[in-house]
Formats: structure tokens, sequence, C-alpha cells
């Protein structure tokens, strides 16, 4: 009896085992703003270079990404229609997607952004792949200091920045469609606001992060760049405020949510959309249920997500 009994129990041990990992919902957030910071991130417009802030976060799984939040500032009584569009890229960690070797027009390209986003994880309200929605958070919101304009190549990359600024502090909620697919890796995350009149200021995060901020190992500073300094990027605090010792760093604010989903393919293998879909199907009970649950607007947008998330 007894070795029927531990039998039994070995086998049951197997097939827990043996079971898939499941999807589960996702949620990262860098928290509130802290008032220490506002940084250009704008679309370019007339007379206008596009500028780009970037800050940093990891997965440890494959996880599909369907939304994001962001706060900035903008000017003073300005109403909310005036953000006109929103766009968002993601990137890799330097060097990958990078030109070799770095320029030498900045002190260093260590834990930058890549030189190019990731092509098919970039969304754009213009183009309908995201939607958003903007809400006032505090009308009357202060930084102590700002980067706008003071983005310089080596050896004058150390302004101090630009003094501090006030405005309005808003939150745009970001929808993207088709959803984002990212495999386990280590990114930066860089949205863009358009504004009809005046400048859109990404606000920092306290560094570290701390709760109900999602605090993670390996956490890097803000990064930023114009289209004059690209493809090379800036450590918003050590390279162009830097006035203290050691100088200041800065995370910025955003969140992001979505599911994790373990059983997906390898990008580059070809068996990765075949096993994706399988996978996908066998958690969620049928490949329809899964492009509900997972935020796509059909079974075919589920498909073409993933046969461009499988691309090597």
């Amino acid at each position: 009896m007894r070795k029927i009994a531990l039998i039994t129990v070995t086998l049951i041990g197997g097939l827990w085992q043996a079971a898939p990992a499941l999807a589960e919902s996702f949620f990262f957030s860098t928290g509130a703003p802290d008032g220490r910071l506002g940084a250009l991130s704008q679309r370019p417009s007339a007379g206008n270079l596009e500028t780009e802030t970037a800050d940093d976060f990891i997965l440890t799984q494959s996880t599909i990404i369907t939304g994001a939040t962001i706060t900035g500032l903008i000017p003073a009584d300005a109403p909310l229609s005036n953000i006109r569009n929103v766009e968002v890229e993601l990137y890799h960690v330097f060097p990958r997607d990078s030109v070799q070797p770095p320029s030498g027009n900045v002190p260093t390209r260590t834990n930058s952004p890549a030189d190019v986003e990731i092509d098919d994880a970039t969304r754009d309200g213009s183009l309908g792949t995201l939607s958003f929605e903007t809400g006032l958070v505090n009308a009357n919101f202060a930084v102590a200091n700002t980067v706008v304009s003071g983005i310089n190549k080596k050896p004058n990359n150390v302004t101090h920045g630009e003094g501090p600024a006030s405005g309005e502090a808003v939150e745009i909620e970001i929808t993207f469609n088709p959803p984002i697919i990212l495999s386990a890796d280590h990114y930066f995350f860089r949205p863009e606001a358009l504004l009809s009149d005046g400048n859109f200021l990404y606000l920092s995060a306290p560094r570290p992060i701390v709760p109900p901020g999602t605090p993670f190992l390996g956490d890097l500073q803000a990064w930023i760049r114009n289209s004059d300094l690209a493809p090379d990027w800036l450590r918003i605090g050590t390279d162009i405020i830097n006035n203290t010792t050691p100088p200041p760093t800065f995370n910025m604010t955003f969140s992001l949510t979505g599911n994790t989903v373990p059983g997906t393919g390898t990008p580059g293998q070809a068996n990765c959309h075949g096993e994706s879909i399988s996978g996908l199907a066998a958690q969620f009970g049928g490949i329809d249920a899964a492009a509900s649950a997972l935020g796509f607007s059909s079974v075919q947008a589920l498909h073409d997500s993933f046969r461009a998330f499988c691309e090597p």
C-alpha cells in the first residue's frame, strides 16, 4: 500500500512540474512625479527639433503590453486638447541596434538606449496604433529644474539645466492597438507628446523607485537626445545637469500594463509563431479567447503581431 501511495504522489508531482506556466497580469510603475525635473520629450514641429527622453524597465519573461501612462507638464491654463498627438518607442540597451564604435560626441554610451528603436514596437496616435486620454493631475505643479534645449555634444554637454518651471501636471493614459509583444530583456521606454502650443516636459519620478512604484535591480538613469545629437544620447543628470557631487540621477514617470505570456516561442526560431499560438490557445482555452483577453482587436491582429515578434 505504501508503495502504491508513493507512486501516486510521484505521478502527481510529475504532472505538477509539467504543467505549463500561465499568463498573469503585468504592471510596472516608477511612481508619482517628484518635482525635481521636467525634460522635453516632444514630436518635431515647425521650428522645433524632435527631443526624446527615455527611462528603463526590465521584463523577466515574454510580456504583452496593452497600455501605459505618462505624466508631464504643459503650460499653465492650457486646455487638455492642446495635446495633439502621442508617440511611443521602445529601445534595447546599447550596443544592440546600434552602430559601432561610438561616435565620441558624448561622454559614454554605456547603459544608454540603442541608436534606433525596435521597429515593430513603435505606436503612434496619428497612425491609429495607439489611442490616448488626458487628465489633469495638478493645475499648479512646479519642477526645480528643466532640460529643454541645452542638449549639446561633448565638451559642451554640462549646462546645469535651464532652471525651474511650473504649469499643469497632466497624465496621459495610452492604449496600444495592437498591443506590444516583448521578450524577456532590458528596455528603454520613450514617449513623446506634440502640443498645439508650448512644450511637453516629461516629469521625473523618484530614483531609486519607492513603493507604490515597482523597484527593480538594475534600474538605470534617464537619458535624453534631440535630432542634432542623434543617434547618441546623454544622461540627463550625470552628463547635462551635473550640479552636485555626486551628480543627480533621475527616473521618469511612467507605468505599463499588460499580461505575461510565458508560453511563447523564441524570436528568430522557425517554430516561434506556431509555438506561440499553440501556447496561447492552451492557456486561454482557444485562440479567440486569447485574442480577446490580451487586448487584440481580432485573431488576425494577434497572428500578425506574433509574426512580427517572431522575426529575427
